[in-house]
């Protein structure tokens, strides 16, 4: 395959999955806007979507009156300064997938087609919260329904390899980012780990992933936030948590490997990140610091990123 052609399927699905993500950030800051009164001022749920999103020194540059709704939604949704709002990654998600028309399926293609063509005749500016709702609903809808249509239309060669290490690099990183944002950030200094916005905050991370449900499966508990750290991080059973993402890594960064005959950076660094994850303790994780482990994991996945960028798709 030319590594041009590796490098559009790549990065097809970051972008598909980023702008699913960036959905996903929203709707956690529009539950959180709509905590109780008591919790009024007590966090500030825009600035926590803004952080999420790794775009804090920009858009401080452009919107010096602070995070509110307006300009946050502006941003993340269509602003044209912003390379990376949810706009900007459908419309590069499709330009890469009209660049690779051959290597993709028909349900592929028009899955985006159609998710781009429905945003444009979107008006983003003062739009209803019910109105913003239905919108992160439909992308996040799309990026659901074009991953099913990668994984059951296919075929498993280097294309769809490629087109899997995107998705999981990219939903790695955004996972981490959340859990740090919560963890580090959100939670007022006057507010109790364990307490009433503390439950609210971490039920709120969990729908936005659509994992509540399973979390009360495995744990059978209260929602706690050492247990949603493990669920999120170690648990293999969940194919958003980090664990989950570098098996999949792993496997198909092996699958490459093996059908062009070397391996190289990127495998070793896949596989020393999973068998770290795999040796993990949620309690000397948090022993040791949670915000400290997923900053180091974040670098470490980023160095992945380059890596597959350096040794295939340059």
């Amino acid at each position: 395959m030319l590594s041009r052609m590796a490098d559009n399927l790549y990065w097809l699905s970051r972008y598909t999955e980023r702008a699913e993500n960036l959905a996903r950030i929203l709707h956690v800051a529009q539950r959180l806007a709509a905590l109780p009164s008591a919790y009024a001022g007590a966090s500030n749920e825009w600035e926590s979507a803004i952080a999420t999103a790794a775009c804090a020194d920009e858009f401080k540059t452009l919107y010096p009156d602070g995070a509110t709704r307006e300009n946050v939604i502006r941003y993340i949704v269509d602003s044209p300064s912003n390379p990376s709002s949810i706009k900007a990654c459908i419309e590069t998600a499709r330009s890469n997938a009209r660049a690779v028309r051959t290597a993709i399926t028909s349900e592929m293609w028009e899955i985006l087609n159609e998710g781009w063509n429905e945003m444009r005749g979107i008006e983003f500016d003062g739009i209803s919260q019910s109105a913003l709702t239905q919108f992160l609903q439909r992308v996040q809808q799309m990026s659901l329904r074009f991953d099913g249509a990668a994984y059951r239309t296919m075929l498993r060669s280097d294309q769809y390899w490629f087109q899997r290490l995107g998705t999981f690099v990219e939903r790695a990183d955004n996972m981490a980012r959340l859990l740090d944002v919560k963890y580090h950030l959100l939670l007022p200094e006057k507010e109790p780990v364990g307490g009433g916005l503390d439950y609210f905050q971490w039920s709120s991370i969990l729908r936005s992933v659509n994992a509540l449900t399973s979390y009360h499966w495995v744990y059978r508990e209260n929602v706690k936030p050492w247990l949603v750290a493990d669920f999120l991080i170690l648990r293999p059973e969940q194919p958003r948590s980090l664990i989950s993402c570098y098996m999949a890594l792993n496997d198909y960064l092996d699958q490459i490997a093996e059908a062009y005959g070397r391996q190289g950076p990127a495998q070793h660094i896949v596989r020393s990140t999973t068998a770290r994850l795999q040796n993990a303790d949620m309690d000397q994780i948090f022993q040791s610091g949670l915000h400290e482990f997923l900053v180091e994991f974040i670098d470490d996945n980023n160095r992945l990123g380059s890596a597959i960028t350096q040794q295939y798709l340059s």
